[in-house]
């Protein structure tokens, strides 16, 4: 299994930008399909994007798409989110995920059993 641990929450203006930062020990990382996901008060847990194995192709909710960008760094076992344009509500506790693939390097948007503990972003208007 893959233990994650998710830095680089803060709270900024609208307009602003944040670069979250996952780091990833235990299992093998880069065989893991690796998404960040949100989740506000009331609410039920979103993908945000994901990325595939093995610098594997990236996906993205319509509402970040153009602004967030997910990558990888499979020698240094880490996950990052940059997130531009921030919007009040893209404000959210933000999790680091991971899974296996599915056959080859699928990975479906369900099923990121492994996550870390969050991290705040807080975007004021």
């Amino acid at each position: 299994q893959v233990e994650l641990a998710e830095s680089g929450g803060a709270s900024v203006q609208e307009g602003g930008s944040l670069r979250l930062s996952c780091a990833a020990s235990g299992d093998t990382y880069s065989k893991y399909c690796m998404g960040w996901f949100r989740q506000t008060p009331g609410k039920e847990r979103e993908e945000v994007a994901r990325i595939g194995p093995v610098g594997g192709s990236t996906l993205y909710a319509d509402a970040v798409k153009g602004r967030f960008t997910i990558s990888r760094d499979d020698a240094g076992n880490a996950l990052y989110l940059q997130m531009n344009s921030l919007k009040p509500e893209d404000t959210a506790m933000y999790y680091c995920q991971a899974r296996r693939p599915l056959t080859g390097r699928y990975c479906p948007p369900y099923g990121y059993t492994y996550s870390g503990q969050g991290t705040q972003v807080t975007v004021s208007s």
